[in-house]
């Protein structure tokens, strides 16, 4: 009898079968990956990312396994439901099902809630002998040992660093923003071992695509002392380069910073959020400090690392004041690329009850929380003056006589460019990586929220 095959898909956002370049990723999400190095052998597993393909509807596979965010809730039900009515079994999860089950259940047969890896084996072990349950509830915040390797074969072809694996999860912050605080969890560290194992997990890659990695981490640095042992083990490892997200504080800690060079470091995703501190403190996110971005940005230039920085459009102490002044005070503090967006006041958090309280929400429309629409009342700017802020922002810092500027800059601060053979080869690699996202970033921009907002204003 042959086994029964099960697709996972990730959903990414509500594309439809337009498949706009802003929307691929070098490097794959980690829980597809995951759920399916966790997939018993009793069943074939297949991995679909929607961001680099579109959904199969007439895949040969008997049962589709969901992972998606909130925003992608109303995509995801039309998804099951096409899947269903071809005689599917649909199986939910991710954070929208952790968080609102209730909300998911009708749209699917099954729905597990919270961390898939202690109760994944046994929704496929009771599918596959025909006991499928409505719901699987995991245990809150388990231990991360033992857990196996991704799957980084079954990653599509065009992901050019298919290697991701984590070393901890959550954060020890709670800024009330945060998807993170809908569903409160412990900070919690993996084995090193683990981690490095991971890292090395690569025999069915090519050659090509075995020495460079992203660490999904929401915080890398949220234990300081682990993050430092974790990184002398990767420096061993010799990678070309890999990436990782951590919070601003860390970057006080030169040892810190040194190690991530030491262990190949080219690209760290740093919450900057706002430059303004009272829209920072009113968020809960006062380790960061505006006075010290260009300082403690520039120890990572130094050492040959981009700062990716994420900047949000529409916190409550924005003012018009401040957003007049927003290009120069971003020329000052001096991130290498940009991910901005507009504000979310997400669902569940702290922030969106004190907006909702308000009343200021303005669009119910879940699939538009997502960073590139404006679903609530800023509080002291208008809408269209907030909107014009955000694209003469982007059209600013993603100008060609800037973009250019900041990589001239990227390639003074490094001491031995040119010198030595290894180092043209790690400006050579951070070149590549400083150009795709900044063409990742200036694209999304232009093509998804210049015109998804033109009508907001």
């Amino acid at each position: 009898m042959n086994r029964r095959k099960i697709q996972i898909i990730v959903l990414f956002q509500n594309l439809g079968q337009w498949r706009p370049w802003y929307a691929k990723s070098p490097a794959p999400p980690l829980t597809g990956l995951l759920l399916a190095a966790l997939t018993p052998p009793i069943v074939e597993v297949e991995v679909l990312h929607e961001m680099v393909r579109p959904v199969d509807y007439a895949t040969d596979a008997d049962c589709v396994a969901l992972s998606f965010m909130d925003y992608c809730a109303p995509h995801a039900y039309e998804v099951a439901r096409r899947f269903r009515a071809a005689g599917k079994t649909v199986i939910a999860g991710g954070k929208y099902a952790t968080s609102n089950p209730n909300d998911v259940q009708p749209h699917v047969d099954c729905v597990v809630v919270g961390e898939a890896e202690r109760v994944w084996p046994r929704v496929v072990e009771d599918y596959v002998a025909g006991r499928l349950a409505e719901r699987y509830d995991a245990p809150a915040a388990p231990p991360l040992e033992n857990l196996p390797p991704p799957r980084y074969d079954l990653a599509e072809k065009s992901f050019a660093v298919p290697v991701v694996t984590e070393a901890t999860r959550g954060c020890p912050f709670q800024c009330s923003f945060c998807q993170l605080t809908v569903a409160r969890t412990l900070f919690r560290m993996r084995p090193i071992a683990d981690v490095v194992r991971d890292l090395k997990a690569t025999e069915r890659l090519p050659w090509h695509k075995r020495r460079t990695a992203m660490l999904y981490d929401n915080n890398l640095g949220g234990d300081i002392g682990y993050a430092k042992e974790l990184l002398r083990e990767m420096a061993k490892l010799k990678l070309l380069a890999w990436g990782a997200q951590f919070s601003f504080d860390c970057l006080h800690d030169t040892e810190f910073v040194d190690l991530l060079a030491a262990s190949h470091c080219r690209m760290a995703f740093i919450g900057m959020e706002s430059l303004n501190d009272l829209s920072l403190a009113h968020v809960h996110k006062t380790h960061n400090r505006v006075s010290e971005y260009r300082e403690l940005f520039g120890r990572l230039r130094r050492r040959g690392i981009l700062v990716f920085a994420g900047l949000m459009f529409g916190l409550d102490a924005d003012t018009p004041e401040y957003l007049a002044g927003l290009s120069e005070q971003l020329r000052e503090a001096s991130p290498e690329v940009l991910l901005m967006s507009i504000a979310i006041p997400i669902p569940g958090t702290p922030w969106h009850r004190e907006v909702a309280e308000a009343g200021r929400i303005v669009d119910l429309d879940l699939a538009h929380y997502e960073g590139d629409h404006l679903v609530f009342r800023p509080r002291l700017v208008g809408a269209a003056e907030l909107l014009a802020a955000y694209r003469e922002n982007n059209q600013r810092f993603f100008s060609r006589r800037a973009t250019i500027g900041r990589w001239i800059r990227f390639l003074k601060a490094q001491p031995a460019f040119g010198l030595l053979p290894g180092s043209v080869l790690d400006t050579l690699i951070s070149t590549a990586i400083y150009f795709k996202l900044t063409a990742f970033q200036k694209h999304h921009a232009q093509r998804r929220v210049f015109n998804t907002t033109a009508g907001e204003s």
